[in-house]
């Protein structure tokens, strides 16, 4: 049988992951009766990519049509998890870049549509959400010619085959319909992808492959998935690793994907991309190999981090109440599991127990935290900080081209935020949808905190990418753009009455009847200053009774922060507490005293 690896690469939220449901539905992955015909999303399986909306971890499925098998390879979209895109598009023979008909391509398109060309891919352009109200599918195409005149490695490149799709109907064109509705499948697309997609079926030579991926069975152990780059093995072969050709292993358990899942089979052969078990000390970018042949594939390069956060186990008054891991060992432990698959991050154990975390954005740390937090992990960590290289003797910062998609009437709050953070303006456009494009340049430190803020004052109609393009001299400094905090004067349960008097300083974080500490942060002031108040402080009671005394105390809702949101608020005195069921924001010296001492 034929094989084919497609990769299905694209901006965030341009419709990638709501066209794989789509083949995989119409391919009969599942029986007519299945709960999967019913559901969307069926490739984000990890509850944060469900809730979040975006994929996060690259994923493999098959399908079959016309006596070829596909391995569909969904990657990311998101800048922040490149390092999943990188190592996957080392599988593929062929992607599908999908592009918004409205919005065109992206900066992230960019940057996957450029590490696609390195490799050599076949790339089929598919121009997706054509019934959106402001599509302009013909200007999309334009914008994607223009980026592959910039991004092509050779002439060959500049022809590409493009399909119209209209992912959420499951429905593909190879010419632009004047009737929506008269057609619905996805027979063009994958007639398109046999025609366009050379076949690199050799068996030829020793066996090879690449480890991309790793997956965990706890029946038969660590699993290492790759594409096999020659020849073939079976079941019972003696292997070694590249960089441990001494050592042998059994090859215990070939499976190949089908559909959603996996089916074990006896023997494989390239292009095929298979999980072999019964090797052990593997790592994501070694190569199994035949014993007669230890020369190892070229791994995949990945882009270094450009933000860190120090992390360690949690050290407040209410420390170990709430989760089960909570020691340095313990969170050693998962950082260390992590970095066997998580390839964009970074770990560096300090002296005292902690650690610097180092990841390719806010996004990528914060997911990372998120995961930890849901598997009963308690820690604390500190304000996220830019990575500062020494390039020829200059202390240089990341620099990060920030595109921003707007309604005209958001430009003033645009101009004002970037305004403040010293960015340096590019260009503006208008576009025929009532938008306004901007793209700016400016420092990765800069950005920290802003697209939260923008998402709140653009009532969520922002649309933000952004990508690292280079390093400079480190700019002048950012004044703090965030107002002093509200603290907790005392330890014990808040009460309406002290939140009262401290609500009419500024925003209340919490809720009457939260647990609180001195030194925890309960809001947020309306000036300048940090302020610690005592909100466990109840009304005194006495046997006079008066008109004004009695009167109910009203407060307005707390403003729950989210787990990035809170990571955003912090500055450099103060951590963030992470537990499985709170987030609390204190200061890194509780009591005063401690404050006074430490100049704070």
């Amino acid at each position: 049988m034929k094989i084919l690896n497609i990769a299905v690469i694209a901006h965030v939220d341009h419709g990638k992951t709501t066209l794989v449901d789509a083949l995989l539905k119409q391919a009969h992955v599942f029986r007519d009766n299945q709960s999967e015909m019913n559901q969307t999303q069926i490739m984000d399986s990890n509850d944060l990519e469900r809730e979040r909306g975006i994929t996060i971890l690259a994923k493999n499925c098959a399908i079959t049509y016309r006596d070829t098998k596909i391995n569909i390879i969904d990657t990311p979209g998101h800048a922040d998890f490149s390092g999943e895109v990188e190592r996957t598009l080392g599988m593929a023979d062929g992607a599908l870049l999908i592009v918004d008909a409205q919005e065109g391509p992206m900066p992230q398109t960019r940057f996957v549509l450029k590490k696609a060309l390195e490799l050599g891919i076949k790339i089929i352009v598919v121009i997706n959400k054509i019934d959106k109200q402001f599509a302009n599918p013909a200007s999309a195409k334009d914008r994607v010619e223009t980026l592959f005149l910039e991004l092509a490695q050779d002439e060959s490149q500049l022809e590409f085959p493009v399909v119209y799709a209209i992912g959420a109907r499951g429905a593909t064109f190879k010419d632009l319909p004047e009737d929506y509705e008269k057609q619905s499948g996805v027979e063009d697309l994958l007639d398109t992808i046999l025609e366009e997609v050379p076949s690199k079926i050799t068996d030829e030579g020793s066996f090879k492959m690449a480890i991309s991926s790793l997956d965990y069975d706890p029946h038969t152990g660590s699993a290492a998935i790759g594409r096999i780059h020659s020849g073939s093995v079976t079941k019972g072969n003696k292997v070694v690793l590249s960089s441990d050709p001494q050592k042998y292993y059994t090859v215990e358990k070939i499976q190949v994907y089908a559909g959603l899942g996996k089916e074990e089979v006896e023997s494989a052969s390239a292009p095929d991309i298979i999980a072999l078990t019964g090797i052990t000390s593997i790592k994501i970018g070694d190569t199994i190999c035949d014993p007669a042949d230890v020369v190892a594939l070229d791994s995949v390069k990945i882009g270094e981090p450009t933000i860190n956060i120090t992390l360690g186990p949690n050290t407040s008054p209410l420390a170990g109440r709430e989760g089960k891991f909570f020691t340095s060992r313990q969170i050693e432990e998962r950082l260390n599991r992590e970095l066997e698959k998580n390839l964009g991050l970074r770990i560096q154990k300090l002296g005292d127990g902690r650690f610097i975390v180092s990841g390719r954005g806010e996004l990528h740390l914060s997911v990372l935290l998120e995961t930890m937090r849901r598997e009963g992990y308690e820690l604390e960590v500190g304000k996220p900080e830019v990575i500062i290289k020494d390039i020829d003797g200059v202390k240089s910062e990341p620099v990060e081209e920030v595109t921003i998609l707007v309604p005209d009437e958001y430009v003033g709050v645009i101009n004002q935020e970037f305004g403040k953070r010293y960015g340096d303006l590019k260009s503006m456009k208008n576009l025929d949808s009532g938008e306004v494009e901007f793209i700016y340049e400016i420092p990765t430190r800069a950005l920290i905190g802003l697209r939260n803020m923008l998402v709140t004052l653009t009532k969520g109609t922002v649309i933000y990418s952004s990508q690292v393009i280079g390093y400079q001299k480190i700019g002048k400094e950012i004044p703090q753009l965030r107002k002093g905090a509200l603290m907790s004067s005392e330890s014990g349960d808040a009460l309406a009455y002290g939140l009262a008097n401290a609500q009419e300083r500024g925003i209340l974080f919490i809720a009457p009847g939260t647990k609180v500490y001195e030194g925890m942060i309960i809001g947020l002031n309306s000036k300048e200053n940090d302020i610690a108040m005592n909100v466990i402080k109840g009304k005194k009671l006495t046997n006079m009774r008066s008109k004004s005394s009695d009167g109910t105390i009203q407060l307005t809702p707390p403003t729950i922060l989210s787990l990035e949101q809170s990571l955003d608020f912090l500055e450099s005195d103060e951590l963030l507490e992470i537990t499985p069921e709170n987030l609390r924001l204190r200061k890194k010296h509780l009591t005063e005293l401690d404050r006074k001492r430490a100049g704070k």
